[in-house]
C-alpha cells in the first residue's frame, strides 16, 4: 500500500485552490468499466433547441471520449451553448463504477471552488448596498486576522492578501483525511491558517488562498445577521433562478448524483469520496449544483446581472496570475483566453463553468473524479480539447505548475 506524506497531502488538497492545478504523481487510476454509452440531454418542453453542426458534434464526441480514456475519467457531462449556432449536451461514461450506472445530464454535483463565485457575489451585493467597502480593512469587520489592519476586502477577494491557505497546512490535511466525514467549522479552518506567517505583504503578489473566501463568508454573515447559506439563497441563487444550487450544512447530497472518485487519501488508493463532508470547503468550496443551473449562472456571473455596473466593473479588474499565461483573477472570478468564470475541484469531483462574451457562448463541464493525469486536472484537459474544436481562437488553458 503506497503511503502519502503529509506534504504530498497538502499539495493534493490544493485541488480546492483550482487556479493551481494538481501536480500529483500517483499511479494512473484503476481500470474503469468500459462503456460507449452517450446520453443526450432532455430539453425543457417548448424550449428551442438546435444542435451544433453534425461534423462538429462528431469531433466533440471523439475528443471527449479520447480524453476520458487517456485520463481514466469515470464519467463526464458537457454542455455547450452557442446562440445562433446551436448547442451540445452530452453525458458519457459511468456515474457509479460499481454498478455501471451511466452518467446523465440531470445529476447533481459538487462544484468545489465555483462556490467562490457565489460567496463573492453575495459580498458584492453588500457593496452595492453600501454596507461594506472594497477598500475597507478586514479588521473593521473581524478580529484576529494577521495584519488585518492592512489587508483589504478587495485584496482578499482577488487573492492578494498574503494570508496562508489552511488547505496547505499539513495538520489540516492529516486531520481531514484521517476522517473525511467529520465536520469542520470556519473558526477551526482559520486556526490552521493563522498558525502560519503571512506569505507576503498585502497587495504585493498573487496567491490563491481558501482562507480569504472563508473570511469573506464570515463577513457576509456578520453584516446580514444570517447564515451564509441563507444569504446566498436569498440574494444570489434565488434571484438568478437557480433551483438546484445550494450550500449544504454538511455531507447531504441530493439524489440523483454521481459517485466521486479520488486518490486524496492517506493510502493514496482510489477511493469513493461521494459521502465525504465538504464543510471544510464552506464558503470557498462546498456548494452543490447541476448542469442546467450552471448554464444559467455562467452568463449571470460573467455579465454582472445581479450587480450594479460600477461594482461589476470592479469585479472585472483581473490581475495577472503568475505562471498562467493569459489568465487573470478578478473578484472571485477568473478569465482565461477570453473565457470568464471559474472552475472547481474537491475530492471526487471537478467542474468548469465559463462564459465567452464575444460569442455569448457558455461551457459547463462536470466530472466525477479529481485524479490528475500527467500533472493536469482532468477538467482542464476536457475543456482544452473542447475549446480547440469550438473556439480555436479562445482555447481554455490552465497549465500545471512546474
Amino acid at each position: 500500500m503506497r503511503r502519502v506524506s503529509p506534504r504530498r497531502l497538502t499539495t493534493a488538497l490544493l485541488a480546492l485552490a483550482t487556479l493551481t492545478p494538481l501536480a500529483l504523481t500517483s499511479p494512473a487510476a484503476q481500470a474503469l468499466p468500459p462503456t460507449a454509452a452517450v446520453v443526450r440531454a432532455a430539453h425543457p418542453a417548448g424550449a428551442p433547441h438546435q444542435e451544433l453542426d453534425p461534423a462538429l458534434v462528431a469531433q466533440l464526441d471523439e475528443a471527449i471520449a479520447r480524453v476520458r480514456q487517456e485520463a481514466d475519467v469515470p464519467g463526464v457531462t458537457v454542455g455547450l451553448w452557442f446562440p445562433g449556432r446551436g448547442s451540445y449536451v452530452r453525458s458519457t461514461g459511468v456515474a457509479d463504477t460499481a454498478t455501471g450506472q451511466p452518467m446523465t445530464p440531470d445529476l447533481n454535483s459538487r462544484i468545489g471552488s465555483e462556490t467562490k463565485t457565489f460567496t463573492i457575489s453575495a459580498l458584492l451585493e453588500l457593496v452595492d448596498d453600501c454596507l461594506i467597502g472594497l477598500d475597507d480593512p478586514i479588521s473593521k469587520y473581524l478580529d484576529g486576522v494577521p495584519d488585518g489592519d492592512h489587508i483589504t476586502i478587495r485584496q482578499m477577494a482577488e487573492m492578494r492578501s498574503g494570508l496562508f491557505s489552511y488547505t496547505a497546512d499539513e495538520d489540516f490535511a492529516h486531520d481531514l483525511l484521517s476522517d473525511p466525514t467529520r465536520p469542520f467549522t470556519p473558526p477551526e479552518l482559520l486556526a490552521y491558517a493563522f498558525r502560519h506567517d503571512n506569505v507576503f505583504a498585502p497587495g504585493s503578489a498573487f496567491q490563491y488562498s481558501n482562507t480569504n473566501t472563508v473570511l469573506l463568508g464570515l463577513v457576509v454573515e456578520k453584516l446580514t445577521g444570517m447564515p451564509l447559506a441563507e444569504v446566498i439563497r436569498e440574494r444570489v441563487t434565488g434571484p438568478a433562478g437557480l433551483h438546484h444550487t445550494f450550500l449544504p450544512e454538511g455531507a447531504e447530497f441530493p439524489e440523483p448524483h454521481p459517485h466521486g472518485y479520488t486518490r486524496q487519501t492517506l493510502s493514496g488508493e482510489l477511493t469513493d469520496a461521494t459521502d465525504w463532508n465538504p464543510s471544510w470547503g464552506w464558503a470557498a468550496g462546498a456548494m452543490i449544483s447541476d448542469l442546467h443551473d450552471l448554464h444559467r449562472w455562467a452568463k449571470v456571473v460573467a455579465t454582472g446581472t445581479l450587480l450594479s455596473p460600477a461594482t461589476q466593473a470592479q469585479r472585472e479588474k483581473f490581475v495577472p496570475v503568475p505562471n498562467f499565461d493569459g489568465a487573470g483573477y478578478g473578484l472571485g472570478l477568473f478569465r482565461t483566453h477570453g473565457w470568464v468564470g471559474h472552475n472547481g475541484s474537491l475530492p471526487g469531483y471537478q467542474s468548469v463553468t465559463m462564459y465567452l462574451p464575444e460569442q455569448d457562448a457558455t461551457m459547463v463541464i462536470l466530472l466525477n473524479t479529481d485524479v490528475a493525469h500527467d500533472g493536469s486536472e482532468p477538467s482542464t484537459l476536457v475543456a482544452n480539447a473542447i475549446t480547440k474544436i469550438v473556439t480555436p481562437d479562445n482555447v481554455y488553458q490552465l497549465p500545471a505548475e512546474k
